[in-house]
């Protein structure tokens, strides 16, 4: 079977080296874009593809298949459109765009047209979910996700995720949906009710760098999801660690993979598995692959994107954001 013809929109962001490999074998690139054209590339030699400052002159391209779009996030929504005027299926990093009507445009332009879109929540299903997943249904879920310092955005070619107007808020709108996602799809209940805590203290940038967010369903249920900038420079890359209590029992995961878990009769099991996040977009570039001809079945959707950015983006509207919750 032909690999699909494929083009990379907004490359230099820093989940592309991730997937560079994947995207190599499953997918046959013929145009990457990005504003500052220096930063890519070794990817266009690693993928043998043209470069273009102007993601525009990309999806006129004939006979095109798929589409990643990375890039700020203030102009996902303008790249998505012209996808999704030309009938082009696409994968779209999160948060699509800097608030949830602009999120939800998009969403129902994909869905009116029936052009597939999918979103890289890689957390779904991977180690830390399936342990997770042993305590049950979650009644009460914790998550703490705590990654390197902010200034690693200026090193790694992507200094406009400390700009707000440009990425739309800090940690909580980049690190945070992964883990509501995570926490509405094992409750299979919609967010309620959402208290929140926003700091910039720690490195005095216009982006907070420490957020804590208390997200209750409509059913009561209750995850607390704290996430930061706030880790050090280091191999270590972040802190995390995770606990899931249900009516099979109690979860947990320290940030060195120990996991354990104690069923609701008392006996207890352990294991080591791996926390790193940064394999997981391999894996889903493949799953993006073979789910391509059937619409992405399976893969999360720009609807499930929507719930897990709603009570963000209240959150930022509570701290003083704009009425549909942009800061």
């Amino acid at each position: 079977m032909s690999k699909p013809r494929t083009i990379i929109l907004g490359a230099s962001h820093w989940h592309v080296p991730l997937c560079t490999r994947a995207i190599r074998e499953e997918h046959d690139v013929v145009g990457i874009s990005d504003r500052d054209v220096s930063l890519v590339r070794v990817l266009a030699e690693a993928w043998n593809a043209p470069v273009e400052a102007d993601w525009r002159n990309l999806v006129d391209l004939p006979d095109l298949g798929l589409a990643y779009v990375f890039g700020p996030h203030n102009g996902m929504a303008e790249k998505c459109f012209a996808l999704i005027e030309r009938g082009i299926p696409f994968v779209v990093e999160k948060p699509l765009g800097t608030s949830l009507a602009e999120l939800a445009t998009v969403r129902e332009a994909a869905e009116a047209a029936g052009v597939p879109a999918t979103v890289p929540l890689v957390q779904r299903d991977g180690p830390v979910d399936r342990w997770l997943a042993k305590a049950g249904r979650p009644t009460y879920q914790r998550t703490s996700f705590i990654a390197g310092p902010p200034s690693r955005y200026l090193d790694n070619g992507n200094p406009w995720m400390l700009d707000p107007v440009a990425a739309g808020g800090g940690c909580l709108a980049n690190l945070a949906p992964h883990f509501v996602d995570l926490f509405l799809q094992s409750s299979n209940e919609s967010a309620g009710t959402v208290d929140s805590r926003l700091s910039s203290v720690l490195h005095g940038a216009d982006i907070e760098d420490h957020a804590s967010l208390i997200v209750t369903t409509t059913g009561g249920r209750e995850a607390i999801i704290e996430v930061g900038y706030a880790f050090p420079d280091s191999p270590l890359k972040r802190y995390c660690s995770f606990t899931s209590a249900g009516e099979a029992g109690f979860a947990s995961i320290n940030s060195d993979g120990s996991a354990t878990f104690t069923s609701a009769d008392g006996i207890t099991e352990s294991a080591l598995i791996n926390v790193d996040s940064d394999p997981l977009y391999d894996a889903f570039v493949r799953r993006v692959a073979g789910t391509l001809e059937d619409g992405f079945q399976g893969l999360p959707t720009l609807a499930q994107l929507e719930d897990a950015m709603r009570p963000i983006w209240q959150a930022y509207n509570h701290h003083g954001g704009t009425e549909d919750g942009r800061p």
